[in-house]
Parts: C-alpha cells; sequence; structure tokens
C-alpha cells in the first residue's frame, strides 16, 4: 500500500472513530443489525477503567492533572485478520465493542464500503443534524447589542 493510500484509510479510520464515540450505543447497535457482522473474536473483553485528563494553564501552558474519567475499552479481531479497538468515555463496555468491531470492518478491503454507507454515514448525519438544530436553538437566542435602542429620554 502507498503512503498515500496508508494516509487516507488513516483519515477514514480517524473520522468514522469520532463518528462512533459520538453516537449513542443503540443508535451503533441498530445500524449494526442493518448489516452481515462477519465472524469475529474477542481480543480484549470489554473493561472499564481510568485515565487521567490534564490541562493546561497560565501563560506558559505548563500541565496539570485536571482529574480522572471512566473510559470502556476493547478489541476483536475478525476471521479475516483486521483488528479493531474500541474506546469511549463513560461504562458502555457494550458501546466500546460495537465500536472496536466498526473499527475492524472500515480496515476490511470488503466490508469497508458497506459499513461506511450503513453505519457511519447514517451515524454523521444524525449527529451533524443534531450539532445545526442546536446551533440553530443558539442563534435564536442572540443578542445584537449594536441595533438596541437605549431608553433614555
Amino acid at each position: 500500500m502507498t503512503t498515500t493510500g496508508r494516509n487516507s484509510k488513516t483519515a477514514q479510520r480517524k473520522a468514522a472513530m469520532a463518528v462512533l464515540a459520538h453516537s449513542d450505543a443503540a443508535e451503533i447497535a441498530g445500524f449494526l443489525a442493518d448489516i452481515a457482522v462477519p465472524a469475529h473474536e474477542n481480543l480484549r473483553e470489554p473493561e472499564n477503567g481510568l485515565v487521567m485528563l490534564r490541562g493546561r494553564i497560565g501563560g506558559d501552558g505548563a500541565p496539570f492533572n485536571l482529574g480522572e474519567a471512566t473510559v470502556s475499552r476493547a478489541a476483536v479481531r475478525l476471521a479475516t485478520g483486521e483488528v479493531g479497538f474500541g474506546y469511549t468515555l463513560g461504562r458502555d463496555a457494550q458501546k466500546a465493542r460495537m465500536i472496536a468491531l466498526c473499527d475492524a470492518m472500515v480496515q476490511s478491503a470488503e466490508l469497508s464500503d458497506e459499513v461506511e454507507a450503513k453505519v457511519i454515514e447514517p451515524l454523521r448525519a444524525a449527529m451533524l443534524a443534531a450539532r445545526n438544530r442546536k446551533a440553530e436553538e443558539t442563534a435564536a437566542t442572540r443578542v445584537d447589542f449594536y441595533t438596541m435602542v437605549r431608553g433614555e429620554g
């Protein structure tokens, strides 16, 4: 595989993971039910754990430990050899497993287009629609202070 091909595949995986991580587990499960999920094995059973969140403060951006967040992770391998990893905030082990499964299928030459069209794209469309709806609701409350008339008089 060429460097350009590898970079585009990495970008596709990265975009898919962003959509999956921000989607609801029930939505992912619903769209996964519409495709034939290939044979796979759990390399790492879904498990919960903690990660340290770091922040930066001050003019020099000195790092500090902000706190901990609960995460779930999983790893699966398809029968064809592709390995997928899934991480999500919170204690949703099944969501982490579904993300790992989708990640492995995105890497598969045979399944990539189908999972992109039937799982990732509908989730992306729903995510963008929700984001646009929230932006419209926020824009409706905007106040333009330059056009307000003073009540002196």
